[in-house]
């Protein structure tokens, strides 16, 4: 027994040592959208955060394309020793497995959870042509009206899209997907109105929802949001079923070591705790879930699980 101690004892050293050791040169922050995005704007945060706690450069690298899959291909075949970190979404750690026929890399075997690092709910709205004020309206017009609305999402497979496809195999409506690249064309169109309805982040939206250009009905969240105070939670509408939130998370390449790991969590935790990183995230609709490796990689499961039920339902793919 006492053998068998001490040879744990003597194999965990050298791992400990490594931890403390870490980093030992600057690390690369892969974020797999473009500059100015939510994700990057995460990722700068915690760069900053990471770098003053534990010495060393953390350097953002902004890689985007195939939904994140780029990016997150190249951190999942770097060296496994913490000096190469992935930033990204939903769609990398739960959805595009299921969205897309093959992917470059498993998500759940090359990439290990370090931090759930933000979460934001959608606002669903829509063009004040409808002439819809409440959610109840909106369902009542899409049911008598099957197929003459059209949607917009800001790409297959994104957040935008699947909670509309989450709507509709709910709540029994059928509303037209009209996909863009991306969040402006798809708000331009909205405004000129080419489409009639979509979610959206709140703060993408806010503006024009309080000129008047657009009417919003309820956030996908069991609470009010603290921006919109005055619309309803899809919780207290009735569909708790309904809360969609878009998120951001971290991770390393799979077998990088756990001391590591848990190094970077605790200073993660910290780092995303302060007050200004959660004012600065707070301004793009997003609050703060720093947490551990272990409730993140729950998440990711609960996640995968929900909308992977929704993907095969609706039929969606990106490829």
């Amino acid at each position: 027994m006492k053998f068998a101690k001490l040879l744990g004892v003597l194999l965990a050293t050298p791992l400990v040592a490594f931890a403390q050791a870490y980093p030992s040169k600057p690390v690369r922050i892969v974020v797999t959208f473009p500059p100015g995005s939510t994700p990057d704007i995460v990722g700068r945060a915690l760069a900053s955060r990471l770098e003053k706690a534990m010495g060393q450069p953390f350097v953002v690298e902004n890689r985007g394309g195939a939904g994140g899959n780029i990016g997150a291909h190249e951190v999942a075949r770097a060296a496994p020793d913490g000096h190469t970190l992935l930033v990204s979404t939903n769609g990398v750690f739960a959805t595009n497995k299921v969205l897309y026929k093959s992917m470059p890399f498993d998500p759940d075997k090359d990439l290990k959870p370090i931090s759930l690092l933000a979460s934001a709910p959608q606002m669903l709205v829509v063009h004040p042509s409808l002439k819809v004020g409440t959610f109840k309206d909106y369902l009542e017009y899409t049911r008598k009206n099957p197929g003459k609305l059209s949607y917009g999402s800001v790409g297959a497979g994104s957040a935008s899209h699947l909670t509309m496809e989450l709507l509709k195999s709910t709540a029994g409506v059928f509303i037209v997907h009209i996909p863009y690249k991306g969040f402006p064309p798809a708000v331009t169109d909205m405004l000129a109105g080419n489409i009639d309805t979509m979610f959206a982040i709140v703060p993408g939206v806010l503006q024009h929802v309080k000129a008047g250009r657009m009417t919003g009905l309820a956030v996908t969240a069991l609470k009010r949001s603290s921006l919109a105070p005055d619309l309803p939670s899809v919780a207290e509408l009735g569909y708790p079923q309904l809360e969609s939130l878009a998120w951001i998370g971290l991770a390393a390449p799979a077998g990088t070591p756990d001391a590591v790991v848990e190094r970077l969590s605790a200073e993660t935790i910290r780092g995303m705790g302060a007050q200004e990183v959660r004012d600065l995230l707070g301004k793009q609709g997003f609050d703060v879930v720093a947490g551990t490796p272990a409730q993140f990689r729950e998440w990711i499961r609960s996640e995968s699980d929900k909308w992977a039920k929704v993907i095969k339902t609706s039929g969606a793919t990106v490829d």
